[in-house]
């Protein structure tokens, strides 16, 4: 769903990217609502409010989410698919600059090695565009920050959707009454079929969410990892195929380079994963008075290393 999404975007026309970007916080906010009734999962939303340095993380959340959004809207809307599945491509290298410059983690060897390819595919792109892939790096780095900002929250999915949407709500809510009040808003000048697509962007952004949660408890974590690399990729071959974006040769060596980057991390994310089972394996056959206390120690190790091996955590974020 997620890689699919290009293609309905367009069909929004002619509402603006700012005018589909208001319906989408607040048609959000009434799908994740519905969805917390059904479910009965409110016992969050009390601590929350008590939380002030929780409301702000969010609110920060709510703010770079809001220009990945935008941004991505608008770069589907005015002809730049593939520059935006690049922002996706290259997000796992921004996060892991990230994670060293922000957060001091340290990094294995090949995985620095990609962290440059992916610097250099960005000077290779910078020099075939004729400036910097802006749609991508933006892309990239509100994504990256919004995961950082996640982890800080520390929030379910849907219940950190519906409080970011619910931060959302009324600044797009305004916006919209008075895009109406001066007779611009396409939502019923363009007649049921429009208004009806423009109130679906709500599902557009919650049921991908939703599956992605249920995804999360159910597949490893580096199989899910893995599998997200499937939306860019959708993103890109539509972006090509379908709208017929064109791919000059410095275009392609500049994605070689990202894919190739994205080759190390994945080759390294499996490498490290086998190894924490073998590991696991191999304190399984510990003789019995040691084994729950090495077990236990191993599997917190594993479980570790299994995420940061695959780069994948549940962020709730959507093209």
């Amino acid at each position: 769903m997620w890689g699919l999404v290009p293609l309905f975007w367009p069909l929004l026309k002619p509402a603006g990217a700012v005018e589909i970007l208001a319906h989408r916080m607040v048609w959000s906010l009434g799908v994740v609502g519905v969805a917390l009734l059904v479910m009965r999962r409110w016992a969050w939303l009390g601590p929350l409010l008590r939380q002030p340095r929780k409301l702000g993380l969010i609110t920060v959340a709510a703010t770079v989410i809001t220009v990945n959004w935008g941004v991505y809207i608008w770069s589907v809307n005015t002809g730049h698919v593939v520059e935006a599945s690049l922002g996706y491509f290259i997000n796992p290298l921004v996060t892991i600059a990230m994670g060293v410059l922000l957060l001091k983690e340290r990094l294995r060897p090949v995985q620095w090695a990609a962290v440059g390819v992916g610097f250099a595919a960005v000077i290779v792109l910078t020099v075939g565009y004729g400036q910097p892939p802006w749609i991508s790096l933006c892309l990239a780095f509100s994504f990256a920050t919004y995961g950082l900002v996640k982890k800080k929250v520390n929030l379910g999915g849907i219940e950190s959707l519906a409080a970011e949407t619910a931060i959302q709500f009324l600044p797009a809510l305004a916006y919209l009454l008075w895009l109406g009040s001066k007779g611009e808003a396409s939502f019923a000048a363009q007649g049921g079929g429009h208004a009806a697509l423009l109130a679906s962007t709500g599902l557009v952004t919650a049921l991908p969410l939703v599956c992605f949660g249920a995804a999360a408890i159910r597949v490893p974590l580096s199989t899910l990892g893995l599998l997200q690399y499937l939306a860019p990729v959708f993103q890109f071959l539509i972006g090509i195929l379908y709208f017929h974006e064109a791919m000059p040769p410095e275009r392609w060596a500049g994605f070689a380079l990202v894919w190739l980057a994205l080759s190390l991390l994945t080759w390294d994310a499996l490498r490290t994963a086998r190894r924490a089972a073998r590991t696991l394996r191999a304190e399984a056959r510990i003789p019995r008075p040691t084994v729950a206390t090495a077990t236990a120690g191993t599997a917190g190790a594993a479980r570790k290393a299994e995420s940061m091996a695959s780069g994948s955590d549940p962020v709730d974020a959507t093209p």
